[in-house]
């Protein structure tokens, strides 16, 4: 959220900041928690032929306090999840869109009433057991909580006797055999990285192309579910991935990386070599590990509720790429780099130190890696080999353009080149961890004082996971947060020059601040008149943490911002009177809980 530095952008950013938010009505008497729902029926294990199309029926009951409908700017239907917006190996001709399967079969479904889904899947060509995972989905408001659901389908030819089967397994194009692994178990305490190396042999009859290490099973002794997954992993279901051709006959090592479970305790973890979402045969691998102690707790208050998923990784609009950079950029990765497209395909491997160029135009995007111009119907992705590395946008320079004293033209681990129809134009998207954004954010300096920053830094993290989790904001442009509109973000030159905003952003890992269990949109701003104002007074509708607080350290000033939230002063003064930045968080938002979302 944005503090004003002068007075004359006060005007225009409050008309910013009603279009940013757009809180009419409509928005502010519908909250994520409104939307809800109970499992009912699922179908099972389904079982199907290549190439077959087959309807399966679920039943949703609504728990939630707002009534269901299957028509309407909020109806409800299904996507692909698991990553979310992802295409479906099952599409069907009769899906609404790649995405999104179909919508609830009653055109209402009134609370406590169930609402059913029937979804039609066409089976691959190729065989195998395949995990497809959806959610229901409020449009244009909310995944509805309770609403995903994961289908297992089996992909096989009925036909075939066993002896057939059996026969066409050795014969298998796709074939692997574990020739070695790490042979001891794993013993290590809670929530520590571990490398498990595996060398794999192609005894299939085809070479290996574009493939995935995906994990199975993760149990522990008694049978309850744990996770493993590490950062470094693609995803909850990719571990790693490779393009490099294995032939018939040669071998590849891979190094598993995992996270220890956190409680102690014995665990079995399995992974799989798969491509194209079909398993290799034989490259099935369980790994044994023993965590002796439980992991760390890195909240150091009791009161701070721990409710932990994955760090979020978080895509911001950083650039339109228009006249300021000659309507292209230029790119430079202080590590190896490789350019895919947004489909995942491999483009080019680019050395560290070597510029890659990129436009879009006319329907395509055209890249120059040193082999001369050449161009692809998808975005462009530069992702660094080092996860987290820097990346350079050397055509850039926010002082030669914006009149900055710094180019703050440095960005880590993703950049992605994408054009959008809606608004006619390309941005240049960086995706990145949750926590290293925050380390970028110029809302504050670097010498304010410490529990003002931390405080700061809750409610910026709290503002920028609650865009990650609802993803409506800036769907239509790719992206969860605008660097200039929403939190200025400056990217990794101004976390290089700011440590000690790294030191807050670090000791406040995870923490958000959440209303009556969900999280609380937290808006701030730089100084109030000596009380803040009610969400209602500016923006209309009730928002109940976002109510009018006297502020004394400001009284006689003049408001400088929206006046809704924390006042930046008056939390500083708060920090300077020795209260901490837990008790300022809760001052300037009235009711709200801090709870630990990640580690």
């Amino acid at each position: 959220m944005l503090y004003f530095r002068s007075r004359s952008t006060v005007a225009a950013f409050l008309a910013v900041l009603l279009f940013v938010f757009g809180f009419a009505s409509h928005v502010l008497a519908v909250t994520r928690t409104d939307f809800a729902a109970l499992q009912v029926q699922t179908p099972g294990k389904i079982t199907m032929k290549p190439g077959e199309e087959k309807t399966v029926s679920l039943t949703f009951q609504n728990i939630g306090k707002i009534g269901w409908t299957n028509d309407g700017k909020e109806l409800v239907s299904i996507y692909t999840y698991g990553p979310k917006y992802r295409t479906s190996a099952f599409q069907a001709s009769s899906w609404l869109s790649a995405s999104q399967p179909t919508k609830i079969s009653e055109s209402s479904v009134v609370i406590g009433k169930t609402g059913t889904i029937k979804l039609t899947l066409k089976a691959p060509i190729s065989t195998g057991t395949y995990t497809e995972t959806f959610h229901l989905a409020a449009e244009n408001v909310a995944w509805i909580s309770g609403g995903e659901f994961a289908l297992s389908i089996t992909v096989a030819d009925t036909a075939i006797s066993n002896s057939s089967k059996t026969s066409s397994l050795k014969s298998s194009k796709y074939q692997a055999e574990i020739v070695s692994t790490k042979t001891t178990k794993f013993k290590a305490k809670g929530g520590v990285t571990l490398l498990y190396p595996v060398t794999l042999n192609n005894v299939g009859t085809s070479s290996w192309g574009k493939r995935s290490i995906e994990p199975t099973e993760i149990r522990f002794a008694t049978g309850s579910g744990v996770s493993v997954k590490h950062k470094s992993w693609k995803s909850s279901s990719v571990v790693a991935y490779a393009t490099n051709e294995v032939k018939p006959g040669e071998s590849e090592t891979i190094m598993i990386a995992m996270t220890s479970p956190s409680k102690k305790g014995t665990y079995t973890a399995s992974f799989r070599m798969a491509i194209d979402g079909t398993a290799i045969a034989g490259s099935e691998i369980s790994i044994p590990i023993e965590v002796t102690k439980d992991a760390p707790d890195a909240v150091a208050s009791e009161n701070i509720k721990k409710i932990l998923i994955s760090e979020p990784t978080i895509r911001v609009g950083v650039m339109i790429v228009d006249e300021e950079t000659d309507d292209r950029v230029e790119i430079v990765g202080a590590s190896a780099i490789e350019l895919r497209d947004v489909q995942g395909n491999l483009l080019a491997n680019v050395a560290s130190g070597e510029i890659m160029k990129a436009f879009y135009e006319d329907g395509y995007y055209f890249y120059d890696v040193g082999r001369g111009l050449e161009k692809s119907s998808y975005g462009l992705r530069f992702i660094t080999i080092e996860a987290n590395a820097v990346l350079t946008v050397t055509n850039f320079d926010r002082r030669e353009t914006r009149n900055a004293g710094y180019a703050d033209n440095q960005f880590r681990n993703v950049l992605e080149l994408r054009y959008n129809t809606t608004k006619d134009r390309t941005w240049l998207i960086n995706e990145l961890p949750m926590e290293y954004y925050l380390r970028g954010l110029a809302e504050t300096s670097d010498s304010s004082h410490d529990e003002f920053k931390k405080a700061l830094f809750v409610a910026a993290r709290t503002y920028a996971y609650y865009h990650w989790q609802r993803a409506t904001k800036h769907d239509a442009e790719f992206f969860h947060v605008d660097a200039y509109a929403d939190q200025v973000y400056n990217g990794y030159g101004y976390e290089a020059r700011t440590p000690n905003i790294t030191k807050a952003v670090e000791a406040t890992r995870g923490i958000t601040a959440t209303y009556d269990g969900a999280t609380a949109i937290t808006a701030y701003f730089s100084r109030s008149d000596g009380r803040t104002r009610d969400w209602s007074e500016v923006w209309g509708g009730s928002v109940p943490w976002s109510k009018s607080v006297a502020v004394p350290c400001d009284e006689g000033k003049t408001l400088w911002g929206h006046g809704v939230g924390m006042s930046a002063s008056g939390g500083l003064c708060m920090a300077k009177e020795g209260k901490t930045y837990d008790e300022i968080v809760k001052y300037f938002y009235t009711g709200v809980a801090l709870e630990k979302r990640w580690e």
